[in-house]
Formats: structure tokens, C-alpha cells, sequence
């Protein structure tokens, strides 16, 4: 009777802790939902008034952000190499590298090779995306990083979607030449659900839900920082004039 009461208790626990993280990541995405703002830049490309040249900064940019996040991930599969933590990790860090394969094609479509990649001077507020990750692959929980993600997914995705069709349509570039945009516009089947367990598993295990509401929030603004940092100096207008 003791053992089927203690079955009964795990399963109790189980629900009650699902049902708890789905309420925290529902609750951080109203949140992250209503600090939103407009994306200047997407909406210039859309409009056709980024001028061309400052496409490669969107290239140069990505080509340090997709380098520095895809050590990110790897660090935390390696400090968190336990199912399903580690197999999420693991997963995004190898997602990064095929980014980086296809950031080429976007690259080559505006006349860069590597070399112009590596040369390119970044702006330090685009890169505070990376850099807060960085500093969470070290020190932050894995529930943390997974709500920061699943939190901010969105958004992201629904960006690099209007970036690819704008690209497409207002620059004339081939479909070859926004893969980069397009494996970012969805996610991986079941990552949703993936990063959901993940939480799950990190507050079960004692991680503070408040840090994890904090790291999903700093990441949040920080991808608002990257895009702010792209159309800066640009103007509404024909060409950003």
C-alpha cells in the first residue's frame, strides 16, 4: 500500500510540476510580448530602405554571433550533460554550426567570403546577445537559458521570417541566399517541448524560477539591442535617406 501510495504522490508531483512550468513560460511570454517594440530595421528592409551596404553588417554580425553561441551551447551541454538538458544543448550547439554553413550562402550573395566575415568590425551593442550568453553558459541554470529560449523564440523566428521574404522580394536575392533566415524562421520539431522538459527538470531540481524569469527577460532585451544597433543612423525614407 506504501508503494502504490508513493506511485501516486510521484505522479501528483509530476502534473503539479508541469502545470507549474507551463504557467511560468506562459506568464514570461505575455511579458516578453508586451516589452516588445517595433524592429526599425525589418521594417526598413521591408520598405526596401536599408541600403545594400548595410546588409553586411546584418552578415558580419551573425557570423560573431553564430561563432560565440555555438561555443555557448556546446559549454553548457558539457556542464549539464545529463537527459534532457544535455541533449538540447548538444542539439542547438550542432544547429549553430550548420547556421554558420549557411550564413556563407548570404554572405557570397553580397560579394563577401570569409575573409571579409572575420575582417568585419562588429558594433559592441549588437553583440550583447552573444555576451550575455556567453556569461549564462558559465554561470546561469539550465532552466534559465531554456525559458530565456523558449521565451524569446517567437519573436526571433518571426523576424528572421520577415528578413527572408524582404531579402527576397525588395533585394532580389535567390532562396539559396536566405537559408540562413529560413532555418531560423521555425524551430526544430519538438524543440518546444524539449526546452519545455528542460525547465521542468531544472526547477525540479531546486533552480530558483525568479533567476530564470530574469535570464528570459536580459535576453529579450538584449536581441531588441541587436536590431536597434543595425538600423542605427538610418532614417524612414527611400534608401534610409
Amino acid at each position: 500500500m506504501a508503494r502504490l501510495t508513493n506511485a501516486r504522490q510521484d505522479i501528483d508531483g509530476g502534473q503539479w510540476r508541469s502545470s507549474v512550468t507551463c504557467d511560468l513560460i506562459g506568464r514570461v511570454r505575455e511579458e516578453v510580448s508586451a516589452a516588445a517594440s517595433r524592429n526599425r530595421f525589418v521594417d526598413l528592409l521591408e520598405a526596401g530602405d536599408v541600403p545594400r551596404d548595410r546588409l553586411t553588417w546584418l552578415a558580419g554580425e551573425q557570423f560573431r554571433i553564430v561563432g560565440s553561441d555555438q561555443r555557448s551551447f556546446a559549454l553548457l551541454a558539457a556542464r549539464f550533460p545529463d537527459p534532457p538538458a544535455g541533449e538540447m544543448f548538444l542539439a542547438l550547439a550542432q544547429g549553430e554550426l550548420r547556421a554558420l554553413r549557411l550564413l556563407a550562402d548570404f554572405a557570397a550573395a553580397l560579394g563577401w567570403a570569409e575573409r571579409d566575415l572575420r575582417a568585419y568590425e562588429p558594433r559592441p551593442l549588437a553583440q550583447a546577445y552573444p555576451a550575455y550568453l556567453a556569461w549564462s553558459a558559465l554561470f546561469d541554470t539550465c532552466s534559465g537559458v531554456a525559458l530565456a529560449m523558449l521565451a524569446n523564440l517567437q519573436e526571433w523566428g518571426g523576424s528572421c521570417g520577415r528578413v527572408a521574404e524582404a531579402l527576397v522580394t525588395r533585394y532580389g536575392l535567390p532562396e539559396r541566399a536566405v537559408g540562413f533566415f529560413r532555418f531560423f524562421a521555425t524551430p526544430a520539431p519538438g524543440f518546444t517541448e524539449q526546452a519545455t522538459s528542460v525547465v521542468a527538470a531544472g526547477l525540479a531540481a531546486g533552480e530558483d524560477p525568479r533567476e530564470a524569469v530574469r535570464a528570459a527577460l536580459a535576453l529579450h532585451a538584449y536581441e531588441i539591442a541587436f536590431w536597434d544597433a543595425l538600423a542605427a543612423g538610418l532614417r524612414d525614407g527611400p534608401r534610409g535617406s
